[in-house]
């Protein structure tokens, strides 16, 4: 039996797991299936993350670093190389999100002062050109009733142009959307501490990683907290992107050169939490 209060990276994981546990289970995924998708994960980490520069692990070494069978280690290789597809669900959060982006940044769908430009649906520079630019075969009427659905995009009555009203594309909900950028925060963090934690053992500068924490506020404070730190935490974003935006290559419209470095994803991540504090909390022994 694991003793979660004892090992540090065991509390970690507890206090990690429960909020997922909680989300699998209102979303229909029970353990088994939760399960097989670690073992992948497993097998992936093993495979891909420890490879000692020349060749990968083979299987046998992984089965021996993951505690799985080598049987069971060459049955998810083979799902993890295509040879026994798992479906996965094709979200458009990312379209949607590089919708805006090209929006806010491209200077063909900007207005004379350097903002989002107000837009036709059809014509010159309208939105259905912004939607063929950044979203491929996407529909612009489908992109545009998630964007309103969201409040991103407000149509102006009598004309019917279209007004950007937020500078991030943000799904509500537990839709494919809302799911795909709840894998791609956790994930994104997850691999910044991983990072922190053996950086000054290779000698790398650790990634910037910082969390404002307080569990004594009064309750008649935390609405008017919300709406403060939203205000603030948006202006950051808006101002980060800013800077960051007019970098990347597909907005900029500049040419890639074959025997450039590889491009780099980097980015900025905030979030908000909140939550009675709760004396003697599961997997918080004092």
């Amino acid at each position: 039996m694991i003793d979660t209060n004892t090992n540090p990276l065991h509390k970690a994981l507890f206090r990690i797991l429960r909020p997922l546990a909680r989300l699998l289970l209102r979303n229909g995924v029970p353990y088994g299936e939760f399960s097989e998708l670690v073992k992948r994960a497993f097998v992936e980490a093993a495979l891909e993350d420890f490879s000692d520069g020349r060749r990968k692990p083979t299987d046998s070494r992984a089965a021996v670093m993951t505690g799985l069978t080598r049987k069971e280690v060459k049955r998810q290789r083979d799902i993890l190389a295509g040879e026994n597809p798992v479906p996965e669900t094709t979200s458009h959060a990312n379209r949607a999100s590089r919708v805006v982006s090209g929006w806010v940044h491209d200077s063909t769908f900007q207005s004379g002062d350097g903002q989002p430009a107000v837009l036709a649906f059809e014509g010159e520079q309208s939105f259905a050109g912004l939607v063929r630019k950044y979203s491929g075969d996407m529909p612009p009427r489908a992109v545009l009733d998630e964007l309103l659905r969201v409040g991103v995009v407000v149509v102006e009555e009598g004309t019917g142009h279209l007004h950007l009203r937020k500078r991030a594309y943000v799904p509500s909900g537990d839709s494919d959307d809302m799911l795909q950028i709840f894998g791609e925060d956790v994930s994104d963090l997850i691999a910044t501490v991983d990072y922190n934690l053996v950086s000054s053992e290779r000698d790398r500068l650790p990634l910037f990683q910082r969390t404002l924490t307080y569990n004594n506020i009064p309750p008649d404070v935390i609405e008017r907290w919300r709406k403060h730190a939203a205000g603030r935490s948006q202006a950051l974003l808006e101002d980060l992107d800013s800077w960051l935006g007019p970098y990347d290559q597909d907005l900029s419209g500049s040419v890639i050169d074959d025997n450039a470095a590889e491009p780099v994803r980097t980015g900025i991540s905030v979030f908000y939490f909140e939550e009675p504090v709760q004396a003697g909390k599961s997997g918080e022994h004092q």
